[in-house]
This record gives C-alpha cells, sequence and structure tokens, in this order.
C-alpha cells in the first residue's frame, strides 16, 4: 500500500537516482529501528537447497546491492536470501550514464550498467560492518579491461576473498553490458573457469573448513542445445546450482516502446516466459541432482508460480520489486 503511493513520486526521477533514494532510505529506516514496524514481519516457510538453510524461498537477485551497501535495510523487506554484487577485483566507474532505463507499459527495464561497483575489498568491509543472520549470496565477475584469456584469474580473486564471507558465491558469465563475457558459457572457456574454480573451492573448504557453494547464472538467450550443453558441464565439475536468467538482449513484445532501442539487458515481465522456459529445459536436463534458482519476470505470485513448477526450488526478484514493490515477497509466499 505505501509502496503504491510512493512509486509514481520515485518514477518521476530519473531510475539512477530513484535506486540510490530508495537504499539510502532503507539504511535509514534500518539505524532508526522503523523497518519491522512498516514493513512487518518476514513470512517463514522454510526450504534446504544446496545443502543451506533457506527461511523462505524468495530472494533478492544481485545488481540492486552491488557494494553490499543496504543488506540490513533490505533484509527488512522480507527476503528469504539476499545477493548482492556483481562485484569485481578492482574498483570500476561500469559504462557511461544514462544506463537505466524504465518501459513501464511493458513492466520492464533496460540496463546496461557495466559492473558499476567499488571493488571487492569495500564490498567485504560492508559484508562485515552488516549484522545480516540470513542467507547471503556474493555474486563475482571480472573488470571490464581484463581480457577475456585472464578472466579466470579474476573470479579466482574474488572468489578466495569472499569465500568466508558468503553462504553460496554466484559466477556472474552472462551479463550483456561486459564485452565478451558472454562467451564464457560456452565450450572449453567453460570447463577451464570451473575446472579452477572447483579446485579453489576444495582447496578453501578445506582451509576454512566451510563448504560454500558454487552457482552459476546463465543468460536466456541460449539454444536449447546450449542450456544442455551447459547442463552437462554443471553435472561434470559438480557446480552446487544454477541461476536462470540473466537479462536478455531480445526485445520481442517491446520494440516500439519508447527507450526499447537502448543498448543493454531487458529485464522484467518481457522476459518471464523465455526465464521460465530455461529453467524447463535445464530442470530436463539436470534431473533433479542441481537446484535452479529462477530469475527474470517474476512479476507476481504466478510467476513465480510458473517458475517452481518449471523445477526452480527457490527464486529471485529484483525489477519486480521496482515494479510492485515489497509487498510481492508476500504475495509469493501466500502461495
Amino acid at each position: 500500500m505505501i509502496y503504491s503511493l510512493l512509486r509514481p513520486l520515485l518514477f518521476q526521477l530519473s531510475p539512477e537516482t530513484a535506486h540510490h533514494i530508495t537504499l539510502h532510505s532503507l539504511k535509514i529506516l534500518h539505524v532508526l529501528k522503523l523497518t519491522k514496524l512498516i514493513f512487518g514481519k518476514r513470512v517463514d516457510k522454510s526450504i534446504t537447497v544446496m545443502g543451506l538453510n533457506f527461511p523462505n524461498s524468495v530472494g533478492l537477485a544481485a545488481g540492486m546491492d552491488k557494494n553490499a551497501e543496504c543488506i540490513n535495510g533490505l533484509a527488512a523487506l522480507g527476503f528469504g536470501f539476499i545477493e548482492v554484487g556483481t562485484v569485481t577485483p578492482r574498483p570500476q566507474p561500469g559504462n557511461p550514464q544514462p544506463r537505466l532505463f524504465r518501459l513501464p507499459a511493458a513492466q520492464a527495464v533496460i540496463n546496461r550498467m557495466g559492473f558499476n561497483n567499488e571493488g571487492v575489498d569495500e564490498l567485504i568491509k560492508n559484508v562485515q560492518k552488516a549484522n545480516y543472520r540470513g542467507i547471503l549470496g556474493i555474486n563475482i565477475g571480472k573488470n571490464f579491461d581484463t581480457p577475456l584469456d585472464k578472466a579466470v584469474d579474476d573470479y579466482l580473486i574474488c572468489f578466495q576473498k569472499v569465500y568466508t564471507y558468503a553462504d553460496y558465491v554466484t559466477i556472474n558469465i552472462s551479463s550483456p553490458n561486459t564485452q565478451g563475457l558472454r562467451q564464457l558459457q560456452k565450450g572449453d572457456e567453460l570447463d577451464r573457469l570451473l575446472t579452477a574454480l572447483k579446485e579453489a573451492q576444495q582447496q578453501l573448504a578445506t582451509q576454512h573448513k566451510k563448504y560454500v557453494p558454487l552457482v552459476v547464472k546463465i543468460a536466456p538467450d541460449l539454444s536449447e542445445a546450449e542450456v544442455t550443453s551447459i547442463a552437462d558441464k554443471l553435472l561434470a565439475h559438480e557446480i552446487d546450482g544454477v541461476i536462470a536468467t540473466n537479462t536478455t538482449l531480445s526485445r520481442e513484445s517491446v520494440e516500439n516502446l519508447p527507450h526499447s532501442k537502448e543498448a543493454g539487458g531487458l529485464s522484467g515481465a518481457p522476459l518471464s516466459a523465455r526465464a521460465t522456459e530455461v529453467v524447463q529445459q535445464l530442470s530436463a536436463a539436470l534431473n533433479n541432482k542441481i537446484p535452479i534458482i529462477a530469475a527474470g519476470g517474476v512479476m507476481s505470485a504466478a510467476d513465480a508460480q510458473d517458475k517452481f513448477k518449471a523445477g526452480a526450488s527457490l527464486v529471485q526478484i529484483y525489477t519486480g520489486l521496482i515494479y510492485r514493490g515489497p509487498g510481492l515477497i508476500k504475495e509469493i509466499m501466500s502461495l
């Protein structure tokens, strides 16, 4: 109810300004201890996935809190888990502004942020300051100027640094906004990356006496054969989970809307059916051996239900939060 009143005001601002104001406001509400009064209690329906006990099955997708600055405030919205990042080894500004665009008629967003973040060391400082006790995922990527043949090094740097602070780590190889990144989803490139990260995972698990699951986030713009090939590699390398999907380069159903020709990844309602299709394809190929976290176009409880029926164990929202507000979490949990 409150968000339905606030949204028109936020939509008068540029998307990036509204984003910063929202995070800042959540931080203030947390400091003033007003979050429970405003947002109420989290709806708990626990589920165990990847050996982790999630209080509920609705999470925040990466991208909202790239630097882990607002974990406590976001947790108060009722999420069962939070994923921060994408973070890179070194700070980087991302792509030039404007780089974030709303398409309200389609309940969609286009972004070409480009992994703007303050670097992995700053993210870790922020995680340490938070008193969050829930499930925290940390999403890692490569710096824009790291050559593709050196990308493994960037992922290893981030993975080793965040390992002890994360409940799971997501490898982002599917953003359309870092040149060449999606090439890492294919063939030998993917094998090389997963081999290196699994070796590091085994070493770190022994060193820290803590096993942190590895999750891979894939794109929606893949053929069924490509999805099956990726699934085979995830099984072969014993990856712990997969997120389907990232944003899409497709402009189907939005081509005549303002901003539809902007470069970047499209998220929101137009992505929903395709993301569900990829979940179905993964589910068939993985045969329940690796859990699926569904993301992409979860704008209602019905959308979430479709993802669960397709084979997902958990769902994540981001664009749905922009258009529907925190009430969407409780709506999904009322299923």
